[in-house]
């Protein structure tokens, strides 16, 4: 890739720096989300990555999806009709897709129905919808008298859950293809969920099921904390690219920190990527907020949101960890491209 065309590539930023709750029908909320916007697109991203909350118990999806029909509409009518948007989601433990029970899998399939529509209210099409929306996120699992499972036995109990789910992603994978959504199961960290913890685990878990247009999200974070290292991670890349399953790449430091001096192994990482990748880079930063600074278990301090926080003199905002995380992708890209094309 030549330098000219590096920069041509769509970098966005996730929005886990700000809330985990795009709050959508909080119209004071929403002002504060548009000055967000402008000052990161001011910075040069082109779009961005929100998460999409579980609503409350007593909302119906459609309730669900047409508060996001305004939101868009509010963020259009600020003047970024035009900005990407790609939804963050996962499953929870009342939409369970790989329970075994059979009317729990289909509340779970209208749930996921319901975040890709939500997805397709942001973005349009041939957007993305990406996050660790296979197994509920952060719930593990226990015997009858309350023991956890782990190791042999996690892997033992799982697999019969993941078979479950074959049916369910099936339909979901079609649903999505014609809203013109690309998903992308994104692997978490052990402490985050009993699986998938791996980006083979995810592959294994779509090829099993046969399910041909549904992909993967690559994240340097938990790939970096993986049990598996470099050898197996350029398999996966290829592996994924090959079968036209690599539809995200998250970039974010292992502590889920600030991008610019990281621990990011960039040369492994763009040096598989970039030749079989075309999509969007995110950049991932989960800021010191709530839910994040106790589910994490974050002890760095807090990267104040301007509008949000009080400005704390020597400490980065947050827009200053975005500015920077930025120019550190932009550099390697390019320095990646120079040396791939002499």
């Amino acid at each position: 890739m030549k330098m000219s065309e590096a920069f041509k590539r769509d970098i966005y930023f996730s929005f886990f720096m700000f809330t985990a709750d795009l709050r959508p029908n909080d119209a004071d909320y929403t002002q504060v989300l548009v000055r967000h916007l402008k000052a990161l697109t001011d910075i040069g991203y082109t779009g961005f990555d929100v998460h999409i909350a579980p609503g409350p118990a007593h909302a119906g999806h459609h309730a669900e999806v047409e508060s996001y029909v305004r939101l868009k509409k509010a963020f259009d009518k600020a003047g970024f009709q035009d900005v990407k948007f790609t939804t963050n989601v996962g499953t929870t433990r009342t939409y369970d897709p790989t329970s075994p029970y059979e009317e729990q899998r289909k509340q779970a399939l209208s749930y996921l129905k319901s975040r890709v529509d939500i997805t397709s209210v942001l973005g349009g099409e041939n957007t993305i919808m990406s996050g660790p929306f296979l197994y509920p996120y952060g719930i593990f699992p226990l015997t009858d008298d309350g023991e956890e499972i782990w190791s042999d036995a996690l892997q033992d109990w799982i697999k019969p859950r993941f078979a479950a789910a074959g049916s369910i992603f099936q339909e979901l994978a079609e649903y999505s293809a014609d809203k013109r959504v690309k998903l992308a199961i994104e692997p978490v960290k052990n402490w985050e969920t009993p699986g998938p913890t791996m980006v083979s685990e995810a592959l294994d878990f779509l090829e099993s099921a046969d399910i041909p247009v549904c992909g993967v999200t690559v994240d340097t974070a938990q790939v970096v904390m993986e049990s598996q290292g470099p050898a197996i991670f350029r398999k996966n890349v290829a592996r994924a690219a090959q079968q036209s399953r690599l539809n995200y790449v998250h970039i974010s430091a292992p502590d889920r920190g600030a991008v610019k001096d990281s621990w990011i192994p960039w040369e492994i990482m763009l040096g598989e990527i970039e030749p079989v990748y075309s999509g969007p880079y995110l950049v991932e930063v989960f800021n010191a907020i709530p839910p994040f600074e106790s589910s994490m278990r974050m002890t760095r301090r807090r990267f104040w949101r301007p509008d949000e926080d009080a400005p704390e003199a020597g400490v980065d905002s947050a827009y200053d960890v975005a500015r920077a995380a930025l120019k550190t992708l932009e550099e390697k890209i390019d320095s990646h491209g120079r040396r791939s094309y002499p």
